[in-house]
């Protein structure tokens, strides 16, 4: 099975554009073969599409709080949910919202999914710094036209062939570096402190220093572009392929499998290795 982790961008260009680390799991070793980068929306979901068959992490929020679909009066099975959410504009979303944020007390503003507190994740209603509303936006529907199965959120087929499930690098960066800085869009925040980080995070990843129980597997070139990797988008890429391995590796495990809790709500969806 071909596993797959990607960096997701909602307005990708040539210069940032989405990444996606491909590679393989043996045993306790994830093997990065290659990484493939789309400057479109559209490139990477028909690429996706093209691709028959893989098991994929994704750095983009699949479902919103059950508290905020319940109060804005929107459908609540999510393939339903998903189809109401991809015909609005980005501009309605806002709008929703904010209006939703406004009436409600300062340090409540957002509602939050329930893995969104053990991932240390943003809620996925926020539309600013990071946009992963709009990420959930532009992401969610290219993967479901791309044919691709949501455990825990929809009901499971044996026959799906693409498995999409919710990746969070910045978890297991956490995990193996602490609330260190590795990566920054700012070529001014590029700083020694934030390669040596990067460093650190890149050794303990192929050592397999996490709870995960995996290594990554790297040749010179790829350890190279990854330590170069300023922006940190490849390197996240290749965290996620981390968690999309673990995952398959407990596909078949009961109740949802890929690792997924039991009593997850399948409006929301959970993060791997929450």
């Amino acid at each position: 099975m071909l596993l797959l982790g990607c960096d997701f961008s909602s307005a990708p260009t040539s210069r940032k554009p989405i990444v996606v680390a491909v590679g393989t799991l043996h045993g306790s070793h994830v093997v990065l073969g290659r990484f493939e980068h789309f400057a479109s929306l559209d490139q990477w979901a028909n690429w996706l599409h093209a691709t028959p068959e893989w098991t994929g992490g994704f750095d983009l929020p699949f479902g919103l709080p059950r508290e905020l679909v319940e109060q804005l009066g929107w459908p609540l099975e999510w393939v339903a949910l998903m189809a109401h959410y991809a015909a609005l504009a980005r501009a309605d979303i806002r709008l929703a919202f904010s209006a939703f944020c406004a009436a409600r007390p300062v340090g409540g503003k957002f509602a939050h999914r329930a893995t969104d507190g053990p991932a240390g994740s943003s809620p996925s209603m926020k539309w600013v710094n990071p946009p992963v509303a709009f990420m959930l936006h532009a992401g969610v529907p290219r993967l479901i036209a791309a044919g691709a199965a949501f455990p825990g959120l929809q009901a499971r087929s044996d026959k799906s062939r693409r498995i999409a499930l919710e990746a969070y690098p910045g978890m297991l960066a956490r995990e193996l570096i602490g609330r260190r800085s590795y990566k920054s869009d700012d070529v001014k925040k590029q700083t020694p402190e934030r390669a040596v980080a990067r460093a650190d995070l890149l050794s303990a990843l192929e050592q397999g220093a996490t709870r995960l129980g995996l290594a990554l597997k790297l040749n010179d070139p790829q350890r190279a572009l990854l330590l170069a990797d300023a922006r940190g988008d490849r390197l996240d890429a290749a965290l996620c392929l981390v968690q999309a391995a673990w995952a398959l590796a407990r596909k078949n495990e009961p109740p949802v499998g890929f690792g997924l809790p039991s009593g997850i709500d399948p409006l929301e969806g959970w993060i791997l290795t929450a």
